[in-house]
């Protein structure tokens, strides 16, 4: 798989290093966090991944695979939507690297990272959505 570019979003959250971690692994904070997909997965390395939903009445199940679960500091899988007109074959898959950081007793440094965008117009466009999804993370933490 290219390395393409990258799109990155940070945000920091009120709460603590574990809260945010069962945020990212819960399928009902997944749910409202990830437009309103359905999660099916294990969470077991090497193990699929599944969000189905709807996007402009049109059905869709985005995949991909468990590379690496470090709990509650790093998540890392692979994912690729049909939402994107291109041909599902590995090197059209992105990688997503959440990575989790103490900054205080009750403070979390989230950062999302997609990898192997094919322009930077298309990593930029990916930055916009995962800015929005970080910050719902963000919300759904901090109610806890």
């Amino acid at each position: 798989m290219a390395d393409g570019y990258d799109a990155t979003s940070t945000i920091t959250i009120e709460a603590p290093r574990e809260e945010v971690w069962r945020v990212l692994l819960d399928p009902a904070a997944v749910k409202e966090y990830m437009f309103g997909t359905d999660l099916e997965t294990s969470w077991a390395v090497g193990g699929q991944i599944r969000w189905r939903g709807v996007w402009k009445d049109k059905p869709f199940e985005d995949h991909g695979v468990i590379l690496e679960v470090d709990a509650p500091a790093r998540l890392v899988f692979t994912h690729f939507s049909p939402l994107s007109g291109d041909e599902d074959v590995p090197e059209n898959h992105h990688t997503l690297t959440w990575t989790l950081d103490d900054t205080g007793p009750a403070t979390t440094v989230l950062t999302l990272r997609q990898s192997n965008n094919t322009t930077p117009e298309a990593a930029e466009h990916s930055r916009r959505m995962w800015d929005q999804l970080v910050a719902t993370v963000k919300q759904i933490a901090e109610r806890g």
